[in-house]
């Protein structure tokens, strides 16, 4: 199972990040600007001189004619549509094909609980499992995943609050999804963001359940690959 992306995608050279939404290529050596969407920093990715690969957008309301959709990092093709986990965790729950959530059918998107809005909740008619999902791109030495790669007051908060529906009798779960097939295992990153770390190994003793998958990025699909090892440090 995989997502196409769609539209007409073309190859860029990164320039620069303006802001968090905008950034610079350059197309047939034309200077343009595109869309990001992904707020990390991914200062590791999208660095001056990096193969990007963009769509062309005809629409009159755009500020921009391009989506920034994937960079290429050394021989690997990285997606950083930070939109695209939370499709893919759909397409795998309705499809059953996460081994330790086939059982849910019903399932819905982007629900309030507490303060927050939170990705999914899915259930059976037993159990409820509130879920969220994070986009992953960094991968450090030793094909190590981790995030974030910038400091989420707003993801601390959403593990607080799958924590606090633990305590509601909730079955919680985050899911990392490194957005690249070059890792195997993933850890919170504790350099990046002591507070979402602590946030997180908290959670992991409530018995909040922490999975992170890789996945098989190529200029038209991207697709869940495996599974791949989860551990604090």
């Amino acid at each position: 199972m995989k997502i196409n992306i769609e539209g007409n995608k073309i190859e860029g050279i990164f320039h620069k990040r303006r802001n968090r939404f905008i950034a610079e290529v350059f197309i047939d050596d034309k200077l343009e600007i595109a869309h990001v969407a992904n707020t990390g920093r991914m200062k590791e990715l999208l660095t001056s001189g990096a193969k990007v690969i963009l769509r062309k957008v005809n629409e009159a309301h755009r500020k921009t004619q391009y989506d920034l959709l994937m960079v290429h990092k050394d021989a690997t093709l990285i997606s950083i549509d930070s939109r695209l986990p939370n499709q893919l965790l759909q397409q795998a729950f309705m499809h059953k094909s996460i081994p330790y959530f086939k059982q849910y059918s019903d399932i819905r998107r982007e629900v309030n609980f507490g303060k927050s809005k939170l990705d999914f909740y899915i259930s059976d008619q037993k159990e409820s499992v509130l879920v969220e999902a994070k986009c992953v791109t960094l991968v450090k030495e030793n094909k190590l995943a981790s995030f974030p790669d910038a400091p989420t007051d707003r993801g601390r908060k959403h593990i607080l609050e799958l924590i606090e529906g633990k305590k509601q009798g909730f079955r919680s779960a985050v899911f990392f999804i490194v957005q690249r097939d070059d890792a195997d295992k993933f850890t919170p990153n504790k350099e990046m963001d002591e507070a979402f770390y602590e946030a997180a190994l908290l959670g992991k003793k409530a018995g909040v359940e922490f999975y992170a998958y890789n996945c098989n990025v190529t200029t038209h699909s991207i697709a869940l690959k495996e599974e791949i090892e989860v551990f604090f440090n």
